[in-house]
């Protein structure tokens, strides 16, 4: 289930926890045609969601599922406590680093950090 909302003047659609495992390309488009549908400029997915490979960078999903975002020009904010993840992958810590410096994808804690970076 997803509902959209706008965060200071920016459709986001927001997944719920529960649903199907995102792990694949398909998976994002599918996230991303329902996100275009609506309007949405960015889409909000709780970390659970995502497939444990999305978090092994040498499978290649992560930077797949972020690429066909950018491709098609939505924000994408993995939502949620992560640390578990980037404890032991020194890749992935620097990964999410550089995606946090950018206007693409983010890694936030919960929903108030991402409302606070689309403030502005």
């Amino acid at each position: 289930m997803t509902t959209l909302e706008k965060i200071h003047d920016v459709p986001v659609l927001l997944c719920a926890a529960a649903g199907k495992p995102i792990g694949s390309e398909a998976d994002a488009l599918d996230l991303i045609g329902d996100a275009m549908y609506q309007g949405a400029r960015w889409v909000a997915v709780p970390a659970e969601r995502f497939d444990e490979s999305f978090f092994r960078l040498r499978t290649r999903v992560a930077g797949d599922i972020v690429q066909k975002f950018v491709n098609y020009r939505l924000g994408l904010a993995v939502v949620g406590d992560i640390s578990a993840h980037t404890e032991t992958a020194p890749a992935l810590r620097d990964f999410v680093r550089e995606c946090n410096r950018g206007r693409q994808t983010w890694f936030v804690a919960d929903g108030e950090e991402l409302r606070e970076r689309l403030k502005g």
